[in-house]
């Protein structure tokens, strides 16, 4: 058996994959979708708000990850198929995109139809673009597709490592849980 320090990410690692997970879960819940009318009516402000406010915080998030990854260790790539490590790292890269691309077509695609930002409390981030409402509204409609793309991706990265635990028995799934997470010991073949 490995040590863990080779085979697991460390703590922080395993927070932040986890922790973005469920604020990107969560923010995909609360958001209100629809028209412009309905995602800007009084009935859904609380929604639009919390949705605001929770992608803001998957922004921060993501970045903050980003810069940890750059400093962390990271275990021991496992021995894969060229085309399984391809396919990894593809779906890597766009969900790392997504969690960029989310935020920043959001961000953007309200200020260009003319809306603030507004945060929970009240607080509001008045646009910092100049309006074009139809460029705005374009960009809002990609945003929403962005969010559908994020989980059925994550959903299928999920699968892939429930995949590699279940038929390969190999460490990827365990290799983000944290050690408190019960896992019956694989057995290898």
């Amino acid at each position: 058996m490995q040590d863990d320090s080779t085979t697991r990410y460390g703590k922080v690692a395993q927070a932040f994959h986890w922790a973005t997970a469920l604020f990107v879960l969560i923010t995909y819940l609360y958001g209100p979708g629809g028209s412009e009318q309905r995602v800007y009516s009084v009935a859904r402000d609380f929604d639009r708000q919390m949705h605001e406010t929770l992608g803001l915080c998957v922004f921060v998030l993501v970045l903050l990850r980003v810069l940890w990854r750059m400093i962390d260790r990271r275990p021991d790539p496992l021995e894969l198929p060229r085309w399984m490590d391809m396919a990894a790292k593809a779906v890597q890269a766009a969900l790392y995109l997504l969690l960029f691309a989310i935020p920043i077509s959001a961000i953007a695609g309200a200020w260009l139809e003319g809306h603030p930002l507004t945060l929970l409390a009240g607080v509001q981030i008045p646009p910092l673009l100049a309006t074009s409402h139809d460029v705005g509204a374009t960009i809002a409609k990609i945003h929403t597709w962005l969010g559908d793309a994020i989980l059925w991706l994550a959903g299928f990265h999920a699968i892939a490592a429930i995949y590699h635990h279940l038929v390969l028995k190999d460490d990827v799934l365990t290799s983000m849980l944290p050690r408190w997470v019960p896992l019956p010991p694989l057995n290898r073949r």
